[in-house]
């Protein structure tokens, strides 16, 4: 028996079942946990999560900004929505550690040693994404909105100006809105302005995660570092789409999710790269490399 050996476990299946339950059992109590605690202060991440759009309307000379709710129990179940995804976030260490605890008797030392590092960046990536998307993208995706909103009513106002004055007099600079027509104005919901933000941050989160993915399935053998730059192409092709599905409508946060997901695209085939000359040097230090040349010229195990 070698240190690479898998650990003695004779449970049964019942044990196996009994240990996860236990481990579900602690994994939905840190959830309920969390969220309950999330709840408790929802109401200042609410207002954390709208600065963005308070930033916006700010800057577009709204001096007092103000969200408003439409339904009774809307603010309710915004702070629900609120405190499920935070404590999903807050608790998902507690939930990671006991799935680790769960499925770690039944992995090789090695593999156990090569998974963990991967449990850890896991979060850590996402949350990088989840702030990305929080102080860069949702404030440039509300400036956008609101911002071209605030421009397509100004031109209104000016060519109605311009079709009204008489020939000859100048139109003055601050042309009086017309009485005739609807003004256009906005009046902010919380939970769609809500659903704008958790969106791009759910979105950015869960692509970060790309790198972690594909280097995975690099050291499970299931895909090359040359295989994915040879495919590199589609790949843009396929982060474009992703973009177009997850972000809001705009060509901005679509592009700056791509430029921000392509690049990890890159560092994933250098992670793989970096994976199988790592195995390539163990097996040819035991002997069991063997040279077969390709019709590229490149070596293969």
């Amino acid at each position: 028996m070698t240190k690479d050996d898998i650990e003695d476990s004779a449970a049964p299946l019942i044990e196996h079942l009994a240990e996860l339950r236990n481990r579900l059992i602690w994994a939905v109590s840190s959830f309920i946990v969390a969220m309950v605690l999330c709840f408790v202060v929802a109401d200042p991440i609410l207002r954390f999560l709208l600065v963005p759009i308070e930033d916006a309307m700010r800057s577009l000379g709204n001096p007092n900004p103000v969200m408003q709710y439409t339904a009774p129990q809307e603010y309710f179940f915004v702070l629900v929505r609120i405190s499920m995804v935070c404590g999903l976030a807050v608790s998902f260490p507690i939930i990671g550690y006991q799935l680790w605890r769960f499925v770690a008797p039944g992995l090789y030392r090695s593999e156990k040693q090569a998974f963990l590092p991967f449990l850890v960046a896991s979060p850590v990536l996402f949350f990088t994404g989840a702030l990305f998307a929080h102080y860069i993208v949702t404030p440039l995706a509300m400036n956008f909105f609101l911002g071209f909103a605030d421009a397509a009513s100004l031109l209104s106002v000016i060519s109605a100006a311009l079709v009204d004055a008489p020939a000859g007099v100048p139109v003055p600079e601050a042309a009086p809105v017309p009485k005739e027509g609807v003004e256009i104005i906005f009046q902010g919901k919380v939970n769609e302005t809500l659903d704008i933000s958790l969106k791009l941050i759910i979105a950015f989160g869960l692509c970060f995660q790309l790198p972690v993915l594909l280097t995975l399935m690099g050291k499970a053998g299931l895909v090359s570092a040359a295989g994915l730059g040879s495919i590199r192409k589609y790949a843009v092709v396929l982060i474009l789409l992703v973009a177009a599905l997850v972000t809001p409508p705009d060509v901005m946060s679509q592009l700056i999710l791509f430029a921000a997901v392509y690049p990890l695209y890159e560092v994933s085939i250098f992670l793989i790269r970096r994976i199988e000359r790592k195995r390539e040097a163990e097996l040819r230090a035991q002997g069991l490399w063997m040279e077969d040349e390709d019709d590229t010229g490149e070596a293969k195990p």
